[in-house]
């Protein structure tokens, strides 16, 4: 990490490090909450209309609310060249495959990156949540890099993306700690594969459903500075690049944290599964734990649950976070999900 942020808060370790402390108290039993679930669907309701504070946490599970899914149609249609051809069974997957050049690889992920970043998600469960919280006083903190909360409305300086984002680039060589905007490459990348713009200025396959599944190799991309490959600004080991914006973000992380320390928080859990919970489950449980006048909120299919140390200032919804989020921001008390 650059010695220019040496005297910023650093909420990611901060907030990592109450995830840590979670793990060791909370150990003692887990509930699925109380109350039926329309009440808690109405106390929810209630808690984001009356909080001091909301700080939502989202994962996965709301992009694939929103149906940003990684398999079925979407892949389906968008990537069938390559699942015939290398046997990939769904988008995740494709990204981790060893394809055979750099050409290649990298005409997969201009698809990925588009596909996941440069495109609103089918249904419009970001753009419902922000318009259930504009008015309110709200952080995002999320382990998703598909950029929807930005795409629906939401204030880049109320945004924490501690994982990265689809839309960077970063250079292999260690020393070079920035990210490089890539949405200019990615525009070439799919006009080069033959994708073509429908009525909505959206890229989509042509009529003859011919693509190619290489770019030039003069598109292979570079970085502008020393001229080294790039990789992804995704983190998936220790070479994750931490710039300039990531640490902004973490410092205001923080720094909102603090300010609100011991009024009415919200913590908003939204489709957050066991891949990372130390970055936003586990922290959400320990701080409000801590905070007497704190309320845990988890919404989650299938995986909706909350420490029983905890289990009277929580509201656990077993659901569709769109569905959730949907009734939730209706002014109809009959709308019922």
């Amino acid at each position: 990490m650059s010695s220019n942020y040496s005297d910023m808060p650093n909420g990611y370790l901060e907030t990592i490090q109450k995830g840590i402390t979670g793990v060791r108290r909370f150990s003692s039993g887990f509930s699925h909450g109380n109350g039926t679930r329309l009440e808690n669907l109405d106390r929810l309701k209630k808690e984001i209309e009356t909080a001091d504070a909301i700080v939502i946490g989202a994962g996965a599970g709301l992009s694939t609310a929103a149906g940003l899914t990684y398999s079925g149609e979407r892949f389906e249609r968008y990537f069938i060249d390559f699942s015939k051809k290398f046997g990939i069974g769904d988008i995740y997957s494709g990204g981790f495959y060893p394809y055979p050049d750099d050409e290649t690889r990298w005409a997969w992920w201009a698809r990925h990156i588009y596909f996941n970043r440069y495109i609103d998600a089918p249904k419009p469960v970001y753009r419902d949540l922000y318009e259930l919280v504009k008015d309110k006083d709200h952080f995002v903190i999320t382990t998703n890099v598909d950029h929807q909360f930005q795409r629906a409305g939401f204030d880049k300086e109320r945004l924490f993306y501690t994982q990265g984002d689809y839309g960077l680039f970063q250079s292999v060589n260690p020393k070079i700690q920035k990210t490089y905007d890539n949405e200019e490459w990615v525009m070439k990348a799919m006009e080069a594969q033959g994708f073509v713009r429908n009525e909505d200025d959206v890229f989509d396959v042509p009529a003859d459903k011919k693509l190619s599944m290489r770019i030039p190799t003069e598109l292979i991309p570079k970085c502008p500075d020393d001229g080294s490959d790039m990789t992804m600004n995704l983190r998936s080991d220790d070479s994750f690049v931490e710039d300039e914006g990531w640490h902004r973000a973490s410092a205001a992380y923080s720094g909102y944290l603090r300010r609100h320390d011991g009024q009415h928080v919200l913590f908003l859990e939204l489709g957050i599964g066991m891949n990372t919970p130390v970055i936003i489950k586990y922290p959400f449980w320990q701080m409000t734990y801590d905070n007497t006048s704190a309320v845990y909120a988890c919404l989650n299919f299938d995986e909706a649950y909350c420490p029983k140390q905890i289990e009277n200032r929580s509201i656990v919804i077993d659901g569709d976070c769109s569905e959730v989020i949907r009734y939730i921001s209706s002014e109809s008390a009959e709308e019922k999900i």
